[in-house]
């Protein structure tokens, strides 16, 4: 990351993580679960973006790298007994793996055949679960206990601790992505996403920019995996369906496809509307029936709602509020050997071109 950008970086995820204490101190059990629920969909939604915003490649299957990270978790803490911080760690390198392997076998792919494979991923992965049943617990899935430390107190609530390691894993991830967006990889992914002629020409390795997209992007999708499963206390294979990808897919194109702000907006809607929505549908004495599908339309009217009045997502219409008024971060142009991963370029400036010299060696002005 820059020097220019560290310190703003840093200070708006310190700022973010006390924001989140004083909020899980202050609200009930039920928000500290959704403050984890929303930190749970951050992680996997930020490598997300980075896939398909950053090196465009449509991936429909990172619900099944979530599912590898869940039961590498509960397996490693049902078995070996393993502390969650470690967990968390070979998790993610154990589903970056898998994202490598599926990264190589996609490399060549591209737009629809890209997505219809990873789709296929994501659809059987999940059900080799139902096949070793011994291992994986089939249709009841595996058990995983996790517990407040003791040096918090037998009194502290055991949510208020799952929001807080949940809201630090995100905060880590959209830091560490923050710095891989800027940097010498970020420009390659960008490069093969604009015009893969054109990087490969300018000697960008394209196949090993795409697959090391899809590693980030697995290796998120498994460390969010890992907290779903300690959150949910159970992971099982219907928690993983191919539902599970597209709404990480909508969350990011919601939010703002390439922005990581964008992922938190996306998650934000992703976590919230159905919730209030149900609430609504319930303070009005609405039926069972029609109640369960007042999410679903709320959800979709979102969604049709921002695409067609902000096709940017929800970060490109803040942007717009803001360049209203003059604030807009895209007016800050960075300098050219500092690339911004998060904020799009503005309009090239207008290139001011000298008339040549007369004869007379008298030369004219600008134009």
């Amino acid at each position: 990351m820059t020097t220019r950008s560290t310190p703003r970086v840093l200070a708006a995820a310190l700022a973010t993580a006390v924001l989140i204490a004083i909020l899980s101190i202050k609200l009930n059990s039920f928000r500290d679960y959704q403050i984890a629920e929303i930190a749970i969909e951050v992680t996997a939604v930020a490598g997300l973006t980075i896939l398909t915003g950053l090196s465009g490649q449509i991936s429909l299957g990172n619900g099944a790298f979530m599912a590898i990270g869940a039961y590498v978790t509960a397996l490693l803490m049902l078995h070996l007994n393993w502390p969650f911080y470690l967990v968390l760690v070979l998790a993610a390198a154990i589903t970056a793996a898998a994202g490598a392997v599926v990264g190589v076998a996609a490399a060549r792919l591209h737009g629809p055949y890209l997505a219809g494979a990873t789709l296929l991923l994501g659809v059987a992965l999940p059900s080799v679960a139902y096949a070793y049943t011994g291992y994986f617990g089939g249709d009841q899935g595996l058990d995983v206990t996790f517990t407040t430390p003791a040096f918090l107190g037998v009194n502290f609530p055991l949510t208020r601790w799952e929001a807080w390691v949940c809201s630090a894993v995100a905060l880590v991830t959209l830091v560490l992505l923050a710095n891989l967006g800027r940097s010498r990889v970020g420009r390659s992914w960008r490069a093969v996403r604009d015009n893969e002629v054109a990087a490969a020409l300018a000697g960008v390795n394209v196949a090993a920019a795409r697959v090391l997209a899809f590693v980030v992007s697995a290796a998120c999708a498994g460390l969010a995996g890992a907290l779903l499963a300690i959150v949910t206390g159970l992971v099982a294979p219907g928690a993983f369906t191919i539902t599970l990808s597209i709404a990480l897919l909508t969350a990011a194109v919601i939010g703002g496809l390439g922005t990581l702000p964008g992922a938190v907006w996306g998650s934000l809607v992703i976590v919230l509307v159905p919730t209030y929505a149900t609430d609504v549908a319930t303070s009005h004495g609405l039926s069972s029936s029609v109640a369960s599908n007042i999410p679903v339309a709320a959800y979709g009217a979102v969604l049709i709602l921002v695409m067609l009045l902000f096709p940017q997502g929800i970060q490109g219409a803040l942007r717009w509020l803001l360049g209203l008024f003059g604030l807009s971060p895209g007016r800050a142009r960075p300098p050219a050997d500092i690339p911004d991963a998060l904020v799009p370029a503005d309009d090239p400036p207008a290139v001011t071109q000298r008339r040549p010299a007369s004869p007379e060696g008298s030369s004219s002005g600008t134009t």
